[in-house]
């Protein structure tokens, strides 16, 4: 007869234990040193901030325990001492603004009170997200959910606009950035749509030098994609959302089908309205200017930002000037836009490319979770979540140095701002899901019958 079992596979919780530990010890760490570094005494909250730390990791620790035990043990290390770094930075720039008689927009108090709330929307979603697979059955409710909240900021009485774009939402005194969860719920649809098309999609066109191009009757859903995403470049003037929705969607179709042609349709159609805005749209045009020649004299004080933010680069040099003994102040929006900036100013190269190695190993985690699991729509979800994490890094990292225009994306887990950290912390619950799920031992067959089990016919065997 046939009986089955489980392959053994070990949770490895308690090394993700020791991670977590690793990472309070350092990010803490880091946050006495910036006291230490402004004021030459540690910082007035440094025990709450440390009790806060290894309360949320414990948190986090126990829901994994008990509901995802074969997660990777290491996702959710990198991205609490992601937080943690970036509290860590928040509070360097407000202690130096507050040093120079500056005003912040932003606290370490604050931005802890939104990981907290992160945590528990993590949590939640562990706890009530048994199955990755449920979440296909709201295909098309994402689709529409997406859709009203990446519209919002164009509703006039909610809708504001910052630094040239309108991606905002004020709400009671609150501001929220809905693109931030608008690209979960994206992520989502897509995932859902393809791995129910990818076949369809996947069928071969005319060939165009050397390139099967997708059959004609194929383009309809990237072209709806390329129309949503130019309302909001038209609408919204945010270059930034439009290319990373846009290229989202790209991307999870290539994966989908694994036909190279879609990644060069993808970036034809979107090169067009790229060069449209740069020429016709003051707020991208200055943009535009100012990734090419920021630092001549007539356009010094359009390309502020961006003139200092680069001599913040410059002044930290090889190790950086030290925690709490940089200049955060000389450079507007340097808890937000500016945080890697102001990081590798008193971390230098060395801690900046330390800082990318870490989003590094979080989007190969997820690519390897993506890869381990057996359902297509799996894939496709961890897939596209890792992208546009790594599209987001590249493009906000690209801009600060000058490798492409700067955007209005913000670094994730590290910048100032509760809609991006909260919506970056359901990610991380989700790929932690994912990665359960690729990681959890398949049953396999074995012949024989058990010791002491009676025999059965072959129509009652378990196969």
């Amino acid at each position: 007869m046939a009986t089955i079992v489980s392959y053994t596979a070990r949770p490895r919780r308690l090394i993700q234990a020791l991670l977590l530990l690793l990472a309070v010890a350092v990010g803490v760490g880091a946050y006495a040193l910036v006291g230490l570094g402004r004021f030459d005494e540690l910082p007035a909250n440094l025990l709450q901030v440390g009790i806060g730390a290894l309360v949320l990791v414990a948190v986090l620790q126990i829901a994994v325990m008990w509901r995802a035990p074969y997660a990777d043990p290491v996702i959710l290390p990198i991205v609490v001492l992601l937080n943690l770094l970036g509290v860590t930075m928040i509070e360097s720039v407000h202690a130096a603004n507050e040093i120079y008689g500056l005003r912040s927009s932003a606290s370490a108090d604050r931005q802890m009170l939104w990981a907290v709330i992160g945590v528990v929307l993590c949590v939640a979603l562990l706890v009530l997200l048994r199955d990755h697979r449920w979440l296909r059955r709201y295909t098309w409710i994402s689709a529409v959910a997406g859709g009203v909240l990446l519209l919002l900021p164009l509703v006039p009485v909610i809708g504001s606009a910052r630094n040239g774009s309108k991606i905002w939402i004020s709400v009671a005194g609150f501001s929220f950035q809905p693109a931030e969860l608008a690209k979960i719920a994206f992520a989502v649809f897509f995932a859902g749509y393809l791995v129910a098309r990818r076949d369809t999609l996947a069928l071969a066109g005319p060939k165009v030098l050397g390139i099967h191009l997708p059959r004609w009757s194929d383009f309809g859903p990237i072209l709806v994609a390329w129309g949503f995403a130019m309302a909001v470049l038209v609408f919204e003037t945010d270059l930034g959302t439009s290319l990373m929705f846009f290229g989202l969607f790209v991307v999870m179709l290539y994966v989908a089908t694994d036909r190279l042609s879609w990644l060069v349709i993808g970036a034809v159609m979107f090169l067009p309205p790229a060069v449209f805005a740069a020429t016709q749209m003051s707020h991208v045009r200055t943009r535009i200017t100012c990734w090419l020649d920021p630092l001549s004299g007539e356009n010094y004080s359009s390309c502020e930002q961006i003139s200092q933010g680069l001599f913040g680069l410059a002044n930290g040099g090889l190790v950086g000037t030290g925690l709490g003994e940089g200049r955060p102040d000389m450079v507007p929006h340097a808890e937000s836009d500016f945080i890697f900036s102001s990081f590798a100013e008193e971390m230098g190269m060395v801690g900046a490319f330390a800082l990318l190695l870490l989003y590094l190993l979080l989007v190969q985690r997820a690519i390897r979770a993506a890869v381990g699991i057996s359902d297509g729509f799996g894939t496709l979800l961890a897939g596209g979540l890792g992208f546009v994490m790594a599209l987001q890094v590249f493009v906000v990292v690209g801009g600060v140095t000058r490798v492409i225009p700067l955007t209005g994306l913000t670094l994730p887990f590290l910048a100032a701002g509760g809609s991006s950290l909260v919506c970056n912390w359901i990610i991380a619950g989700i790929l932690v899901r994912l990665s359960d799920a690729a990681r959890r031992p398949a049953a396999r067959q074995v012949e024989g019958t058990l010791p002491g089990s009676p025999a059965r016919s072959g129509q009652e065997a378990i196969a």
